[in-house]
């Protein structure tokens, strides 16, 4: 009978992918070896072989992984809101939220998943396309002329591009937080820079 998996190993497996991804996101998937993930995480690196079998598992679980957790996040959107105003609010701030701890996890999806597999590859990019399209199925559904001039793509991929890279200018220490920055994207994307209200807390920037 073979061994069952100890208590913690699932959390150990997401800390091990924790620290991967910041390694790949910092260094770029070439340029990290299983040495120094096994090093960030304070393992061996027979003991990191144990979890994942070598440097490609760790690629696949942490793009494959970090995708279909935004496969839930839409999910869970549409399912409770009924109106696609609500359903685009909610789907604004459920992803800003994810990617407020998913920054590392997003630089390797979008920038290291070329080093993947052509099947591995397809079937990411195609979770990828799924949540791309559910988000375009909303904005249809809320601007229904635009449809014959193909509009929605075009407009979810710009809405994307406004969360996609906010943490690129984001600080920890300044005077907005990602739940400050959720409902000014969703205000600005619906209603355009005048339905746009500053956060309660906002102190004032130079």
């Amino acid at each position: 009978m073979g061994r069952g998996r100890h208590a913690g190993y699932d959390e150990q497996r997401e800390m091990i992918l924790a620290h991967a991804a910041a390694l790949f996101a910092r260094g770029g998937y070439p340029g990290t070896s299983m040495n120094q993930v096994a090093e960030a995480c304070g393992l061996s690196k027979a003991t990191l072989y144990h979890y994942y079998r070598d440097k490609y598992a760790l690629l696949v679980s942490i793009a494959e992984g970090h995708v279909t957790r935004l496969q839930g996040i839409v999910d869970e959107a549409l399912a409770e809101e009924a109106t696609p105003a609500g359903r685009m609010r909610m789907l604004i701030r459920r992803l800003v939220e994810e990617y407020a701890s998913a920054q590392n996890e997003h630089r390797v999806l979008t920038e290291d998943v070329k080093f993947l597999d052509a099947p591995d590859r397809e079937r990411i990019l195609g979770k990828e396309r799924e949540v791309v399209a559910a988000f375009a199925r909303v904005v249809a559904a809320l601007r229904p002329d635009l449809q014959e001039a193909a509009m929605s793509k075009p407009l979810t991929m710009l809405l994307f591009g406004m969360v996609n890279w906010m943490f690129t200018w984001m600080k920890p220490e300044g005077p907005l937080a990602y739940d400050d920055m959720a409902p000014v994207v969703t205000d600005l994307f619906l209603g355009g820079l005048q339905a746009v209200q500053a956060p309660l807390r906002t102190a004032t920037v130079d």
